[in-house]
């Protein structure tokens, strides 16, 4: 009897050993973020994880992917964080939030947009560079037709260039909509670049060299922060017309400006339910957009790392960051950079 309760005794021990230790190796599993290829999205990424590492004493790691890719992945909780999710945009997001498989937290950046812009001088010229106005009545995208010309496609010389996103963003699918929903296809070639920095530098280089060009971009970003740009007027939102944009299968889709803009943090539910300290911290994240717009132009112009940027920011503007947090998580924060 004593050998059985012995054996079982021992046995028991090696169950409560093996559970301690799922639940240790749990505990100190990373954290995957969505690996974000754009500028304020990689910032912002690597302000978090550093918080998180930090400040609270979580490892973490990226995972790459497009916007798609990442929002699918979040909702089989491959991945646990999004650092910024447009959210409420692309169909795959709506219905994994409407099952309850993912969250948007927090409101990040307040005033953000998106839109179809061109350079303040294709309008108004430039008497300093000597730029005359190519297009003086481009005020909306109604205007492009005539104004084809002047955004000239280098390779197809009948129309003109829309420099659109890159193949795998919800944008891009939204964009190829929108040139159908204001009959631009006979006008304008979607060229679609390869990546976001593809996207910048070839935007940044017609804007360097006085050229015309006219290209989908948002705020967040260091172009906003760095070029005087006029956004392009369209039709306003409706809701009905904006599924038919999100939808690239939609055969008629219908004219309108985007959805307005909602920035959050998009976690799984099994975060959501694990880390309740974590998800308080985000539901108080706020970057004031005009500073966000001016960090990420210096780290463009300096090619700086997000990550060296992202601790700089901390080291020096504790007054943005330390509200969204605890004191001593916030003290852990300075101690650990």
């Amino acid at each position: 009897m004593r050998s059985i309760k012995t054996l079982l005794g021992g046995s028991l021990l090696a169950l409560s050993l093996t559970a301690g230790h799922a639940v240790a190796t749990e505990k100190n599993a990373p954290i995957h973020f969505g690996d974000i290829t754009w500028e304020s999205g990689s910032f912002i990424t690597e302000v978090l994880r550093l918080i998180v590492e930090k400040g609270y004493g979580y490892p973490t790691d990226t995972l790459p992917g497009s916007t798609v890719s990442l929002e699918a992945a979040l909702a089989k909780n491959d991945i646990q964080v999004i650092g910024e999710e447009w959210a409420g945009r692309s169909p795959a997001w709506v219905k994994a939030a409407a099952e309850g498989k993912v969250f948007g937290l927090g409101d990040t950046v307040k005033g953000a947009t998106e839109g179809w812009w061109v350079p303040e001088y294709v309008i108004k010229g430039d008497p300093e560079r000597g730029i005359k106005p190519l297009a003086p009545e481009l005020k909306s995208v109604e205007d492009l037709p005539r104004y084809k010309d002047v955004f000239r496609d280098p390779e197809d010389p009948s129309r003109g260039r829309f420099l659109n996103s890159p193949t795998g963003w919800t944008s891009e699918i939204v964009n190829s909509q929108k040139l159908k929903a204001y009959a631009l296809t006979d006008s304008f070639v979607n060229f679609r670049t390869g990546s976001g920095a593809a996207l910048d530098a070839e935007v940044a280089s017609s804007i360097k060299r006085g050229k015309p060009v006219l290209f989908y971009y948002w705020s967040p970003t260091p172009l906003l922060g760095r070029y005087k740009l006029v956004k392009l007027d369209e039709p306003p939102f409706d809701a009905e017309a904006w599924k038919t944009l999100a939808d690239a299968s939609n055969p008629n889709p219908k004219g309108t400006r985007s959805m307005p803009a909602s920035l959050a943090i998009g976690v799984s539910a099994p975060f959501k339910a694990q880390y309740p300290d974590l998800v308080a911290f985000f539901e108080k994240v706020d970057f004031p957009i005009d500073q966000l717009n001016r960090t990420l132009a210096g780290m463009s112009e300096k090619r700086q790392p997000p990550r060296q940027v992202a601790e700089a920011f901390l080291r020096d503007q504790p007054q943005v960051w330390t509200p969204w947090v605890p004191a001593q998580v916030a003290s852990n924060v300075t101690a650990g950079l």
